[in-house]
This record gives structure tokens, C-alpha cells and sequence, in this order.
């Protein structure tokens, strides 16, 4: 989930006192009669003594997003943007950033077999260029195939991390990730080595494409669309989409939703600090912003049908080519 650095490097940061500490506690609850504490789960960071402590949950996600919230709170102080992200970069070295919420395809999408992926959740871009956050991918198993999904199928070998899976009972030892009875939100951990073609050290330069990835379940919006200025500070800040079975537990059918910067969870500061920075730099280094459309199309929810990955998978490979770019709006 983080980078792994050297034992020596750790040895020296540490004792400088520059990183974070993380105490999870797995099930055990959190007292509820504690000040700002309202259920069994807490989560809390103190950015004095720089400590971030879990309590009452075993989903491991927390420990990922909980740095990725101490991130959005240095890096904009420090004028880089910090970004929930996916990102891959081509032969060319043309770097491509996929914003998106659970459920939207940013790890599926940025796991493309012609590119090099560099991460598929956090990242932060500097006026070097993007970087990945993490140390790895955290990615959902609902329904995985090889056919559907083959890297990051193939990723899950000796080193992942399975959770909330279940094995076939007459098959003992081989998962069965149709297998929804514990959650449909079934995970699995793998280094970034385990993807063919990820580039290590994951680092990159400017994003030339930024795709802005929603579910629309109500079947209104196209499948791409290239935006202006205007609109890219909008969709950034309403950050728009679907809830759909598998994001979060209670949820059968799509719930529109909306997340500032398709992250609001993760951020310590006013949306307008991100969205600004994003347009400052999109302008600053020339990348093309697309908004596009994984969820419904042809009608809403139980009239349409899901957009297909290959469908999705052909237009940004147009965007990669080069083809939207040149075509009229």
C-alpha cells in the first residue's frame, strides 16, 4: 500500500521524526463515549504528533486513504497538487491521469496493457511532474476474470493480499470472486512489480490527457466529451456520479452522488484549493481534459446497459492516438 523504502532510509527518516505513524487496531472498537468519537470506527489524525489511529474496522483501505488525507494536506502547502488518481504513461512517454470514484474504473482502466502504469489511485503532480503515492494497487475483485481483467488478475499471486473473498468449497485453495456473502466490496493488495510493464520508480512527466471518469446512471451524459476551461473547474468540483452496487455497503441500486475533486472524503482543505491548482496547471502545461462516461448509456438504470469495457477501452484509446484531439466539438 505505501512505498517501500529501505530499512536504512527508514532507520534516518524516522528519526528525524518527518513521517506518520499508524496504530490500526483491526476490530477492536473505539470507545463512543469519547470526545468527537460517534460509533465503534474511528479514524483520527493528529498532525501534531503526527499519528494517524484506526479503530473498529478490519477494512485495510483505511490505512491507504488515511496517508492519502495527511497528502492533501502537505502537498497543496507545498504548491504541488495532490490527486485522486490513476495514471499510466505511453511509448512516448505521454502521461495520462484517470480521476474517478469507486466504481467508475480507475484502476481497471489505467491497468492498459500498451501503456505503463504507474499507479491506480494516488498521485501527486509537481512542477517536475506526477508521481505515485503508493507502493502498489488496491483493487476490487467483484466478478474478476482473467478474460475481463488479465493484469490485474495475474497480479494477485505470492505477495498480494486478498480481503472478504471465500474459496470454492469443492475446490480447495482457488478463490471464488463471484462470491459476494461477506461484502460486495472484495479487495485485493498487489505491488506495483506485479503489473507487466509498471514502471518503477513511478514517476513520470506532465499528464498530456486528464480523463475525468463518472457513472452516470440516469444514461444523460455522452460517452466522452472534451472540455473547455469552464467546464473543467465545474465537473472537477461537483464531481459527479453513481454509487453502484460494490462502492459502499447498503447500496443495491445507483445513488447519484457527488464529491468535490472526486475525493471528498480525503480533503483537509477547501475544494477551491484543488480545483484551482488543477486549472493553473492544465493551462500551464497544455493537457487535454476529457469527461467520460462508464456508467449507462442507450437509457437510465434498468432501461440502458452498462457501458462495456471494450467500448470504453476503444475511446481512450482514441484519445491516446491522438484521433479525439482532432475531431470537432
Amino acid at each position: 500500500m505505501m512505498i517501500r523504502a529501505p530499512l536504512e532510509q527508514l532507520k534516518r527518516d524516522f528519526s528525524k521524526g518527518i513521517d506518520f505513524t499508524i496504530m490500526n487496531s483491526g476490530e477492536f472498537p473505539a470507545d463512543p463515549k469519547t470526545e468527537s468519537v460517534t460509533s465503534e470506527t474511528s479514524v483520527a489524525v493528529n498532525f501534531k504528533e503526527k499519528e494517524l489511529a484506526i479503530l473498529g474496522t478490519q477494512y485495510a483501505g483505511e490505512m491507504k486513504k488515511g496517508l492519502f488525507g495527511i497528502m492533501q494536506y502537505y502537498m497543496p502547502k507545498r504548491g504541488a497538487l495532490s490527486m485522486h488518481a490513476s495514471c499510466n504513461e505511453g511509448a512516448k512517454g505521454d502521461v495520462t491521469l484517470l480521476f474517478g470514484l469507486s466504481g467508475t474504473g480507475k484502476t481497471t482502466l489505467s491497468a492498459d496493457p500498451k501503456r505503463a502504469l504507474l499507479g491506480d489511485d494516488e498521485h501527486v503532480w509537481t512542477d517536475k511532474g506526477v508521481f505515485n503515492i503508493e507502493g502498489g494497487c488496491y483493487a476490487k475483485t467483484i466478478n474478476l476474470s482473467a478474460e475481463k481483467e488479465p493484469e490485474i488478475y495475474n497480479a494477485i499471486k505470492f505477495g498480494a493480499v486478498l480481503e472478504n473473498v471465500k474459496y470454492y468449497p469443492e475446490k480447495p485453495g482457488t478463490v471464488n470472486y463471484d462470491d459476494i456473502s461477506i461484502t460486495e466490496n472484495t479487495r485485493t493488495c498487489y505491488p506495483l512489480e506485479h503489473i507487466p510493464g509498471a514502471k518503477i520508480p513511478a514517476i513520470g512527466g506532465h499528464p498530456k490527457n486528464i480523463i475525468f471518469l463518472t457513472c452516470d446512471a440516469n444514461g444523460v451524459l455522452p460517452p466522452v466529451a472534451k472540455l473547455t476551461k469552464e467546464q473543467i473547474m465545474y465537473h472537477f468540483i461537483s464531481g459527479y456520479t453513481a454509487k453502484v452496487a460494490g462502492t459502499e455497503m447498503g447500496i443495491t441500486d445507483p445513488v447519484p452522488s457527488f464529491s468535490a475533486c472526486f475525493g471528498e472524503a480525503f480533503l483537509p482543505l477547501h475544494p477551491f484549493t484543488y480545483a484551482k491548482m488543477l486549472a493553473e496547471m492544465v493551462e500551464k502545461y497544455h493537457a487535454n481534459v476529457w469527461l467520460m462516461n462508464t456508467g449507462w448509456t442507450g437509457g437510465k438504470y434498468g432501461v440502458g446497459k452498462r457501458m462495456s469495457l471494450k467500448a470504453t477501452r476503444g475511446i481512450i484509446d482514441s484519445i491516446h492516438s491522438g484521433e479525439l484531439e482532432k475531431s470537432d466539438y
